[in-house]
């Protein structure tokens, strides 16, 4: 197999070397490839192929799938897995790394930017311990969905490039089709990757790999006196932004580890991930998750757990004397509410259709919010019916709960507080719907795709999956079904991690 990888004709699909060669050997491990039987595309995003500065057609070719499928390398690159340590569950583990994953190389846009291109399930590394290193075919349709979702709805997050089928056999429960995914993000820089180092004392691995974060994620630090206390700060606001992000959507990671949490403050590791249906703040669907350590409502407090952690990294290199660095840590972490209550609160407002501001308004929200979960009211449909009732009577919204009376009472509410403003009603309803998503990666669709896929080889529900989730807060009358929260027996109580 390495030597029929070798032979086959090769093709520059614009990857680039990895920015992390320029780092010591200790950062990375090179890795060699572990080809498959028999790769096969399953879906290229050729859009964001392309704007990245990769060739779509040239990554669609039998050559360009062999590089998606780690059969083969873009000449001149060199296949790398990361090393990183991590919190898992709030046990430290000193030693985890990529031990499924490749890093394939860059790809750099047409300003200038550059992203990581990963394989995940691409076979054993130096990381694996004990692992097979491959993925199942659900797995990998999990992260296309969800994660091409996510950045439909404007969320910071690792984005897929290309889901590759592999003619092989993966056993977990059951034995399931392996395949791979190909994932892009703006880094692979995660809390864990510090924590790697600061485990072994390597000061000096500190300190390059924060000159490498600031050069590739906050270039405008670069001349700060006090950059690597700047880094903390722009990492706590990044990581606060983006958790806001996910709890305006009822969107729950499911394992908030410190070795899923990245520098750059995009969502990634997609594993048992999930958006509410029916909304309760301890909604937890981990099947690993039994204390609900990351449940929706914890998300904000794990957040700041985990940043405490990469500032404990950093002290070493905010300051020399080790009381003055914990003072400025404590000072940086201290921030984290304000960064966090800014875009949320604002986010609320707008989902309540809100322009301006008044001491009442979180008051109004917390109370609509308690109300959807006595009654087990569906966290996306309630948005989007008040988006649409901004325009006539309400009626929409009042069907989906049962305590009609309490409702009534807190429409009133609503309804005189958007009056003391001078927007029209057309024009705050198009407001709403466009923060609001009609359209999100229900589990029990996702489920639905996957079984399609796995059981029948049958990847039209999917295609079809994600073309509509493209388009979260547009009227689609055609796909109405998607709007629809599941009955009874579709239910998707846990999720999985998928390794």
């Amino acid at each position: 197999m390495d030597q029929l990888a070798a032979d086959r004709p090769r093709t520059d699909v614009g990857l680039r070397p990895s920015s992390y060669l320029g780092l010591p050997e200790r950062f990375y491990q090179r890795a060699p490839l572990a080809p498959v039987a028999a790769p096969k595309l399953i879906k290229l995003n050729e859009r964001l192929a392309t704007e990245i500065g990769l060739d779509p057609k040239a990554l669609a070719s039998e050559e360009g799938v062999a590089i998606l499928a780690g059969n083969a390398s873009q000449p001149g690159v060199t296949p790398l897995a990361l090393a990183y340590a991590g919190h898992q569950f709030g046990q430290f583990v000193p030693q985890l790394g990529d031990g499924r994953a490749l890093l394939i190389g860059e790809a750099v846009a047409a300003g200038g930017c550059r992203f990581d291109v990963q394989l995940k399930g691409s076979g054993r590394t130096q990381f694996s311990r004990g692992a097979d290193g491959r993925a199942g075919l659900g797995p990998v349709l999990r992260e296309y969905v969800v994660s091409e979702a996510m950045a439909a709805l404007g969320i910071p997050t690792a984005r897929t490039l290309a889901a590759v089928s592999t003619g092989e056999t993966v056993w977990r429960e059951t034995p399931q089709p392996g395949a791979i995914v190909a994932r892009v993000a703006a880094s692979h820089l995660r809390i864990g990757t510090f924590q790697y180092f600061a485990a072994r004392q390597d000061e000096e691995a500190l300190r390059l790999l924060a000159d490498h974060a600031i050069e590739r994620h906050y270039p405008e630090l670069r001349d700060d006196p006090e950059r690597y206390l700047s880094l903390l700060k722009a990492v706590i606001a990044a990581q606060a932004q983006l958790v806001a992000r996910w709890m305006l959507v009822g969107f729950i990671h499911g394992v908030m580890n410190t070795d899923n949490m990245t520098i750059s403050g995009e969502t990634i590791d997609y594993g048992p991930c999930a958006f509410m249906d029916a909304y309760h703040p301890a909604t937890v669907f981990s099947s690993i998750d039994a204390r609900g350590r990351y449940a929706y409502a914890n998300q904000p407090n794990i957040a700041v757990w985990n940043l405490a952690r990469l500032a404990e990294t950093l002290l070493p290199l905010i300051d020399p004397d080790e009381d003055k660095a914990i003072e400025a840590a404590k000072e940086a972490l201290s921030g984290f509410q304000a960064a966090y209550e800014g875009p949320f609160h604002a986010g609320v407002r707008r989902k309540l259709g809100l322009a301006t501001e008044e001491p009442e308004d979180l008051a109004l929200a917390a109370d609509f919010l308690n109300l959807m979960a006595e009654d087990g009211v569906d966290f996306t449909l309630a948005f989007r019916a008040l988006s649409d009732d901004a325009a006539d009577d309400g009626a929409r919204t009042r069907s989906l709960f049962t305590s009609v009376e309490d409702f009534d009472a807190w429409m009133a509410r609503w309804r005189e507080r958007v009056a003391r403003e001078s927007v029209g009603a057309a024009d705050r309803a198009g407001a709403m719907r466009a923060v609001n998503p009609k359209y999100i990666p229900r589990n029990h669709r996702v489920e639905e795709v996957i079984r399609a896929a796995v059981d029948r080889n049958d990847f039209a529900p999917f295609e079809l999956l994600v073309a509509v989730l493209a388009r979260p807060f547009d009227e689609q009358p055609e796909h109405e079904e998607y709007v629809r929260p599941p009955a009874p027996e579709e239910r998707v109580l846990r999720t999985f991690c998928g390794t």
